[in-house]
């Protein structure tokens, strides 16, 4: 039995609508359409909660079964409530600016990177240029964005210049020792 794909997936203030193996799903940032495999079914409890079970458990039911329910139940809150990045960038000089729907971003190098947002993500840059905020209603997109901005420049552990996502901490190393 999985735990994962046992737990029910709460609502909030999403309109759900079960048609066969597809879930139609509809919140204030947006709408969309999840499809399950045969071997899953899904059922309404109540108003506020969506329980998700296999039809017949055997291995590889009990694999996908905890997946699909942690993908929907992050649809679902995307469309709800959102999802939110931070990302730091260290550096003297270094600093993102929005224009319009494109980012340029200045990162010490000899040329400044232009970069598109795609559809979806929106991006908060602070006054300094140095804490961007995205936000989407789809977590892997914001993932995969958030992960190709901090590819850009990633952090080096001698002075700890460079992109790094808020949460990540950066393992610091010491350099050459002055000898005596």
């Amino acid at each position: 039995m999985s735990k994962i794909g046992r737990r029910p997936i709460s609502l909030g203030g999403t309109k759900v609508e079960i048609k066969g193996q597809e879930i139609h799903y509809k919140g204030k940032l947006g709408s969309g359409v999840y499809t399950l495999p045969e071997n899953l079914s899904v059922k309404l409890d109540g108003a506020t909660k969506l329980l998700i079970s296999p039809v017949n458990v055997t291995n590889d039911t009990n694999r996908i079964w905890g997946m699909h329910r942690a993908l929907l139940s992050n649809a679902i809150k995307g469309v709800d409530a959102g999802f939110e990045k931070k990302v730091k960038i260290n550096g003297l000089g270094f600093k993102a600016q929005v224009t319009g729907s494109k980012v340029v971003f200045t990162l010490g190098f000899s040329h400044k990177i232009d970069m598109d947002l795609p559809k979806g993500v929106t991006l908060d840059v602070d006054k300094s240029g140095q804490m961007l905020t995205f936000k989407s209603s789809d977590k892997a997109q914001l993932g995969l964005v958030c992960s190709s901005v901090r590819a850009l420049r990633p952090p080096e552990p001698y002075k700890g210049t460079g992109v790094k996502l808020d949460a990540e901490t950066i393992i610091r190393k010491s350099g050459k020792a002055k000898s005596a």
